[in-house]
C-alpha cells in the first residue's frame, strides 16, 4: 500500500509544476521597483528611479514630434503623403502589431495620413537582426523593404519605429544576456538611422511576461530582465552618448530619439498597480507567444500609449484632436 501511495505522489509532480501551473515569477515590475534594486541594478523605467523622461529628454522628444508631418514616397514633405510607424522585431512583435494594426483601424480618431507598416518576423531574434550584413540578417531587412513597397510606402516616409527584440534561448547569466541584447538593440537603431533617412523617434519594449513558458526559447527571468536592456540603451543616449546621438545641432545623427514604448511585463496573475496581468489563457500553446487574447492587450496597451503620451498624440490622432 505505501509503495503504490508513493507511485501516485511521484506521479502527481509533473502535474503540480507544469508551465499552466507555475507560480509567478515574484519579480518586482520595473516601474514599481523605484530606486529599489534588483541584483544590483536600480529600476525605473528611466534613471533615478524614476518612469518619467528626464525633462531634457522629454522636452527633445515633443520638438521632435512636432516636426513629423506627411511625407512624399522622395521623403518631401506633401500634403497628400504619409507618416510610417513602423515594427521592428521578432514573433511576438509581428503578433503584437499585426493585432494593433487591425485595432487600430477600427479607430475614427487617428491621423488618416499615418500608415501603419510591420516589418516584424518570426524567427528573427536580436542576433539576427542586428547583423545585416549576415545571410539572415540580410534577408530581415530585404523583408522590411518589401513590405513597406508591399504597403505603397518608402523608406523616406519612415519617421517613426516600435522596436521589441529579444534572444532566442539565452543561457547568460544576468547582467551579461541584457547588457548583450543593449548593444544588439543600438546596433539595431544606428542601422535603422542609415536605412530610413527621415527617422526622427524610436520607441521600445521590452518582453511580456513569460513563467509559463514551456521551453528554453525565452523563458523566466530572461523576459523580465530583458526590461533592462531597454533602460541601458535609453539611459546611454540620455547620458550623451555620441553613438546614440540624435541631435545634428551635437554632431552627426547616429540614432533616432529612444523612449520606452509600453512596458508589457507584469507578475504573472500579480496584479501590477495600474491593474495589468498576464493569465495562461492569454498564451499560445508555448507559453512563450502571446494568443489571441494576450495579442489583443498588447494592441490595446499601444494604442493607448501611441494616443495619449506627449511625444505621439501629435501624430498619430486627427490634427483637430
Amino acid at each position: 500500500m505505501m509503495r503504490s501511495i508513493l507511485l501516485f505522489v511521484v506521479m502527481l509532480i509533473p502535474i503540480a509544476t507544469n508551465a499552466q501551473t507555475r507560480p509567478a515569477a515574484h519579480f518586482t515590475p520595473l516601474t514599481e521597483l523605484g530606486t529599489g534594486k534588483y541584483k544590483g541594478f536600480e529600476g525605473g523605467l528611466y534613471p533615478g528611479g524614476s518612469n518619467d523622461r528626464p525633462a531634457a529628454h522629454e522636452k527633445a522628444g515633443q520638438a521632435l514630434a512636432k516636426m513629423i508631418r506627411p511625407l512624399n514616397r522622395d521623403g518631401k514633405p506633401a500634403d497628400d503623403g504619409a507618416i510610417v510607424l513602423l515594427s521592428i522585431g521578432m514573433s511576438n512583435t509581428t503578433q503584437e502589431f499585426s493585432a494593433f494594426m487591425r485595432l487600430a483601424s477600427q479607430q475614427s480618431n487617428l491621423n488618416p495620413q499615418l500608415k501603419l507598416v510591420d516589418g516584424a518576423q518570426g524567427g528573427m531574434d536580436g542576433r539576427i537582426v542586428s547583423h545585416p550584413n549576415e545571410l539572415r540578417g540580410e534577408h530581415f531587412w530585404q523583408t522590411v523593404s518589401e513590405r513597406l513597397r508591399q504597403s505603397g510606402a518608402t523608406a523616406a516616409q519612415v519617421q517613426v519605429i516600435w522596436l521589441k527584440e529579444a534572444d532566442a534561448r539565452p543561457t547568460a547569466p544576468f547582467p551579461d544576456h541584457a547588457r548583450q541584447l543593449q548593444s544588439e538593440l543600438e546596433t539595431i537603431l544606428t542601422h535603422c538611422s542609415e536605412e530610413f533617412p527621415n527617422l526622427r523617434m524610436a520607441y521600445v519594449s521590452s518582453r511580456i511576461y513569460a513563467g509559463y513558458a514551456s521551453s528554453a526559447l525565452n523563458p523566466e527571468p530572461y523576459a523580465y530582465e530583458s526590461g533592462f536592456a531597454v533602460k541601458w540603451l535609453i539611459e546611454k543616449q540620455i547620458n550623451g552618448a555620441s553613438e546614440l546621438n540624435f541631435d545634428p545641432a551635437k554632431d552627426a545623427i547616429r540614432s533616432p530619439w529612444i523612449s520606452w514604448g509600453p512596458y508589457l511585463w507584469a507578475d504573472g496573475t500579480n496584479s501590477r498597480a495600474d491593474g495589468l496581468t498576464w493569465s495562461r489563457e492569454e498564451f499560445g500553446p508555448d507559453g512563450t507567444h502571446p494568443g489571441t487574447l494576450g495579442r489583443q492587450k498588447v494592441a490595446k496597451l499601444l494604442l493607448d500609449f501611441f494616443s495619449h503620451d506627449e511625444t505621439t498624440k501629435a501624430w498619430f490622432l486627427k490634427q483637430d484632436q
